[in-house]
């Protein structure tokens, strides 16, 4: 089973110390060449160590084992996964309105806790990183990927989401082992204010974490202003696209998986590998201006269930 991590952060300050489009298929991200591929991050190692390729080869047999399971479906689901208006109404409060992960101490602890509505009111920029490991092949697949993930994104929930090569607010680090246990230094320039517990979760990941983000706010606002997603560079590309979907789609505001959730990447089943219609609608409740950042549960709820019967066309 493949294990995430999402943490909603709060920084203090940023001077001081968080009609649906069909599923995307892995035909849209085939190398080609783009003007604005961003350079490696030098910051890192030139070369790749042992337990780099050793994590390459263990994640291509983890993708291989799913895919022969019947899992990482790219069709965004259909007929066999039916979900109604209710079903979508309960799903959203279950993933957006609940965290997956709390911060303890100096580490994330996974706990399923109320939260409130979060969401990006300005708009989403995203920047990628390479290490400078990453093959030049590669980077161009997955600027592509993130560029028509943008483009989709953008579409499902109605705000502005796009792909910069400088001075973004939601950075996409895609980096080899030994690249992300030194990026620490790295992180702090491009998040001022973040926390030394998520410099660490970065630096530290354990094999069984094959991606994480924050998403970061400030003070008592509920909208976030920054966010980091960290994907490893050693996936396979199923995987590391399947990455890319969830962690940038869980920076936007939905933080939290549901067993129930299907047809759905916010869940751990491993049923889905891309972003599905269930999950744009997800996006599309989440960005319907009748919802406010911060509301709970208790008062999202029942507006959450007039868009979903809207949006499912009454279909309760």
């Amino acid at each position: 089973m493949r294990a995430r991590a999402f943490l909603a952060l709060t920084l203090a300050a940023l001077a001081a110390c968080d009609m649906p489009m069909p599923a995307q298929d892995l035909s849209v991200v085939a190398p080609a060449r783009r003007p604005d591929l961003p350079p490696p991050d030098e910051t890192g190692p030139v070369a790749r160590g042992q337990t780099s390729f050793d994590l390459e080869r263990h994640y291509a047999r983890v993708q291989a084992d799913l895919l022969k399971q019947g899992l990482l479906r790219r069709d965004g689901g259909g007929a066999d996964t039916p979900f109604a208006a209710h079903n979508l109404a309960s799903n959203f409060v279950r993933i957006a309105l609940f965290d997956e992960y709390v911060a303890r101490g100096d580490r994330l602890v996974a706990q399923q806790t109320a939260s409130r509505l979060r969401r990006w009111e300005q708009p989403v920029k995203l920047q990628l990183h390479f290490g400078a490991t990453v093959p030049p092949e590669q980077r161009i697949r997955d600027v592509n990927a993130v560029v028509g993930y943008a483009r989709r994104l953008r579409a499902a929930t109605g705000h502005p989401v796009s792909v910069t090569p400088d001075n973004g607010n939601f950075h996409v680090l895609i980096l080899h082992e030994e690249e992300r246990g030194s990026y620490g230094n790295r992180l702090r320039q491009l998040v001022p204010g973040i926390g030394e517990t998520a410099v660490r979760t970065v630096e530290s990941m354990p094999r069984d974490i094959f991606c994480l983000a924050f998403a970061f706010s400030h003070g008592t606002n509920p909208a976030y202003g920054r966010a980091v997603a960290v994907i490893r560079a050693e996936h396979p590309d199923l995987l590391r696209l399947s990455c890319i979907h969830e962690e940038i789609a869980q920076g936007l505001g939905l933080a939290n998986d549901s067993p129930s959730a299907r047809p759905s990447i916010f869940n751990d089943d491993e049923e889905f590998a891309l972003l599905t219609r269930h999950d744009e609608l997800l996006l599309r409740i989440l960005y319907d201006k009748r919802l406010k950042p911060g509301m709970d549960a208790a008062s999202a709820r029942p507006i959450v269930s007039t868009i979903a019967a809207e949006l499912m066309g009454g279909e309760s």
